[in-house]
């Protein structure tokens, strides 16, 4: 990485360990403190579109939405300066947050950003019997469970796959998650925009408004959250599409593409330079083959969340 832009290093780059699909390390300068994320090239599951995004992250930044400020972008490296900030559990965040959050949402979706690509989504995979099949010949330690979900996990990609989308579609950020957000006094933070492209409104919302509702699980979903996310989404001028499962299809279709990617990835079992270690992985493979029959199985409770 060519760094000089940044100034006269204080000391070596600090690793920072958790991220699920790239690497981040912290790098203390003369001229402040930046986050380095070092992007994943080598099995990459979507094109990035780096000019893009970075544009769309400037404009967002410039708007005022609260997020670390974007310093430059390459194919391989992306640099913001540092922001300090409590990490949000997943756990249902307070009602506040989740209203913020929604207000957030409205926007960045009434951003006016010149966006290039209009990605055409690639037909989910079918390939589960194939998976479970070299999951067991190679001795993976969830390969029962996922052999056992082999025919949910195909109607789960068919329902990925045929689940109508109503509109309208905005561009935004697309991975608002626990994960990708900082509380700051207790106000949200949005990190992460690498996903960042057009998606269907109702998607958008639903995957956020759950993610802030509930834990790990579907046990602990606190309604009146959700609906603070999507109160906030109103409050800062933005209209509720209907409801339906579109809510919820991008999250649940996300899901299932990154449990199949580090399933190729456990698979492989090469302990790869860039991206999650192996440990990660398979950590991500166990909560995706316990966790997407579970929430695939509930979608009319997650749809009751609308009315």
């Amino acid at each position: 990485m060519n760094l000089s832009h940044l100034g006269a290093p204080m000391g070596p780059m600090i690793r920072v360990l958790g991220g699920f699909a790239n690497r981040m390390y912290r790098l203390d300068t003369d001229q402040g403190s930046f986050a380095i994320k070092e992007l994943n090239v080598v099995d990459r599951r979507w094109t990035y579109r780096v000019e893009d995004v970075f544009r769309f992250e400037r404009a967002a930044f410039a708007a005022g939405i609260p997020m670390p400020e974007p310093i430059s972008a390459s194919h391989y490296t992306l640099v913001h300066r540092w922001v300090e900030g409590e990490k949000v559990p997943e756990a249902p965040v307070s009602a506040a947050y989740a209203f913020e959050v929604g207000e957030i949402l409205a926007r960045i979706h009434a951003l006016d950003v010149a966006w290039t690509n209009v990605s055409i989504e690639d037909p989910t995979s079918q390939d589960w019997s194939e998976l479970a099949a070299r999951a067991t010949a190679t001795g993976q330690p969830w390969a029962d469970e996922l052999a056992s979900q082999v025919e949910t996990f195909l109607a789960i990609a068919h329902f990925v796959d045929t689940c109508e989308r109503p509109g309208p579609v905005v561009l935004t950020h697309r991975d608002i998650q626990p994960w990708n957000l900082l509380a700051r006094e207790g106000r949200p933070v949005v990190l992460d925009w690498e996903l960042s492209g057009v998606l269907d409104l109702s998607s958008e919302l639903g995957s956020t408004a759950l993610s802030l509702a509930k834990g790990p699980g579907l046990e602990d979903i606190k309604p009146p959250i959700f609906r603070s996310v999507l109160a906030g989404y109103v409050a800062g001028g933005g209209v509720l599409p209907p409801p339906g499962p579109s809510w919820f299809v991008f999250m649940i279709g996300g899901w299932l593409g990154h449990a199949r990617w580090n399933i190729l990835r456990c698979l492989a079992g090469v302990e790869s330079s860039t991206g999650p270690g192996l440990t990660l992985s398979h950590e991500s493979v166990r909560n995706g083959v316990r966790g997407l029959p579970d929430m695939f199985g509930r979608l009319g409770e997650l749809e009751a969340l609308l009315l």
